[in-house]
């Protein structure tokens, strides 16, 4: 008899895909199945002020080649993020180490969409093999060796 995996949802924006990216994917494989829920630039920006690089379109299409990925799609724009996670209705929903979304105010959410149900967990190891371990720290980067490039340059 055929065990049925677990159905194991993450989200994020997944703007510049770097192996922290990879690493909470592939703990997430270990629990189950991923679905990826990629955050919309509309929501990115009302939600951290900044708007992604890659637009949404690009980094739906990169996480969706990513081994381990059985599904991704997009959130919604409508401020109903929990919308989203009713349609895939997961197992488990695992938060990134770094993601500042409260388990409290997730859980709490479900509750009131009938999806108590729901496992919510938070991966406590973050991967830091790398220096360059967030989309932040890359962008930043960049900045700095374009502007020492661009002295240089003059």
């Amino acid at each position: 008899m055929n065990k049925i995996a677990k159905k194991v949802l993450i989200a994020g924006t997944f703007d510049l895909v770097h192996p922290g990216h990879i690493y909470l994917i592939n703990e997430a494989a270990k629990l189950g199945d991923v679905y990826v829920i990629i955050a919309t630039d509309k929501n990115r920006k009302l939600y951290s002020g900044i708007s992604p690089i890659i637009p949404q379109d690009q980094r739906l299409e990169v996480v969706k080649n990513i081994k381990h990925v059985k599904e991704a799609r997009l959130g919604r724009s409508d401020n109903d993020t929990l919308t989203t996670v009713e349609e895939i209705n997961p197992d488990i929903i695992l938060l990134g180490p770094d993601q500042k979304y409260s388990i409290n105010i997730l859980k709490k959410g479900l509750k009131e969409k009938g999806l108590n149900h729901i496992e919510v967990r938070r991966l406590e190891t973050y991967y830091d093999k790398y220096e360059l371990n967030s989309s932040s720290l890359i962008k930043q980067k960049i900045i700095e060796k374009y502007k020492e490039n661009k002295s240089k340059s003059c």
